[in-house]
């Protein structure tokens, strides 16, 4: 039995295995490939300020950034891109249109924003820290985040963070309409089967999705591409649900069409079933905005603690 790689990263959150969006790159892609890989969450802990996350520790090798980490890998027989020379190709133009023009966004988001800082990342980062760290944590990250900001886009005549502010916002919705008409209809980005490059625009933009935000240009834009939404959703529901539905009756063999047809009729209801639940907890008064999670109570208590 193959020894279990391990995964240092943050820990996760609003129905996300981790809210570190280079963590939820390489889980989705240790999904894609099979690779079995142990997340072991930063929480708590003094390397909340140390470390340098994601940090994959494996036989005394340790890798870090998402793009080493995929490669070593592949170099372990965990490859998930059977790809053409085109689709090697497309797939770097679209990872390096992320880096370049939806990061600045995200990290605008989350730690720049003022109302998203106070009301979601702030409070999150310093309750999964310890004590002294939890009054540092978050705004060093906050302080880093600005810094890259201005160091990648600040340039005449763009000179301040509200400057800057329209065009990164500007540049992150025409990435994601650029993003939304590569995938189509598709399930995922080439064809039936997840590749890296999946795992990169799951990882970006899942927590854009999922955070329960409370100044949300972006996450608006992005809910208004409904096959992006979708993909996030099928991602989760098909890699990191712990305990899958289980399918009622089949006892008896049916034709394959019928079966196809019967599980499709199954994923729709259960689409539909979590809807309806997400529109009577909205129009609850007593449904608290900043979180939202539809999971079973049991499952809830289980992963209360990020993971």
């Amino acid at each position: 039995m193959a020894t279990p790689m391990e995964l240092r990263c943050w820990g996760g959150d609003w129905d996300l295995p981790s809210v570190h969006f280079e963590s939820l790159i390489v889980l989705a892609y240790g999904k894609f490939a099979g690779a079995k890989i142990s997340a072991k969450p930063i929480d708590w802990t003094w390397r909340t300020v140390t470390a340098t996350v994601p940090e994959l520790h494996f036989e005394g090798c340790t890798v870090l950034e998402p793009m080493k980490i995929l490669n070593f890998l592949r170099k372990q027989s965990y490859n998930a891109d059977e790809l053409t020379a085109k689709q090697g190709a497309d797939t770097m133009a679209y990872i390096a249109l992320l880096e370049e023009n939806l990061r600045p966004a995200m990290l605008h988001t989350f730690w720049v924003d003022a109302e998203n800082y106070a009301n979601l990342t702030r409070p999150w980062f310093a309750s999964h820290s310890p004590f002294p760290l939890n009054f540092f944590v978050p705004g060093r990250q906050a302080s880093l985040a600005l810094s890259r900001i201005m160091l990648t886009k600040a340039e005449s005549p763009y000179c301040t963070i509200t400057e800057v502010e329209g065009k990164i916002y500007s540049e992150a919705k025409e990435c994601l309409n650029l993003l939304s008409h590569r995938l189509g209809t598709s399930q995922y980005f080439f064809g039936n089967t997840p590749t890296s490059l999946d795992a990169f625009v799951f990882g970006y933009i899942a927590p854009l999705y999922k955070a329960p935000l409370s100044s949300g240009q972006l996450q608006q834009h992005l809910k208004q591409l409904n096959n992006l939404c979708n993909f996030c959703d099928v991602v989760l529901k098909s890699f990191f649900t712990e305990n899958p539905p289980v399918e009622s009756p089949p006892v008896i063999q049916e034709p394959v069409d019928a079966n196809l047809q019967k599980l499709t009729q199954l994923v729709n209801k259960e689409s539909n079933l979590i809807e309806k639940m997400d529109d009577n907890l909205r129009s609850s008064p007593q449904h608290r905005p900043h979180r939202s999670d539809h999971r079973p109570a049991a499952q809830r208590s289980k992963n209360s603690t990020p993971a």
